[in-house]
């Protein structure tokens, strides 16, 4: 559907494991920052739609296929594309590539389902606006 919005992450001590691999909960919060800064990249703050509409996106489904492993001191691309957009939820591919002398490997590929929801936590419609700017 979207281009395929791409950020950079390097991995710390923070991110790994006593063996100096990331562990695996790690790859949902790097997901969740560069889906964050891919809907900023849109021009959707969630901040300010919280503050504006009241509502917010949460994850009602992730589907994690981890592949290879991130280590201490890598260089990752976390990538990000649409893949759905509908009236109350969208879904959204995304990736953890390691960047090794040019080349790009895939360690690990989530599909994430974000619903929206008003702030009584109920799910609700997505804005119209915030949709427009999905596409």
């Amino acid at each position: 559907m979207n281009q395929v919005f791409g950020w950079p992450v390097r991995v710390y001590w923070e991110d790994t494991d006593a063996g100096g691999i990331v562990y695996y909960a790690n790859y949902l919060k790097f997901f969740e920052r560069a889906r964050t800064e891919w809907l900023r990249s849109l021009g959707v703050g969630q901040q300010a739609l919280l503050e504006t509409t009241g509502g917010m996106f949460v994850v009602s489904q992730a589907k994690v296929n981890y592949l290879k492993s991130a280590r201490l001191d890598d260089e990752l691309l976390l990538t990000t594309s649409l893949t759905e957009a509908g009236r109350v939820a969208m879904t959204i591919r995304q990736q953890a590539l390691r960047k090794t002398a040019g080349v790009k490997q895939l360690l690990c590929e989530a599909n994430i389902r974000a619903a929206w929801v008003n702030a009584q936590g109920k799910p609700a419609r997505i804005p119209q606006a915030i949709l427009a700017s999905l596409n």
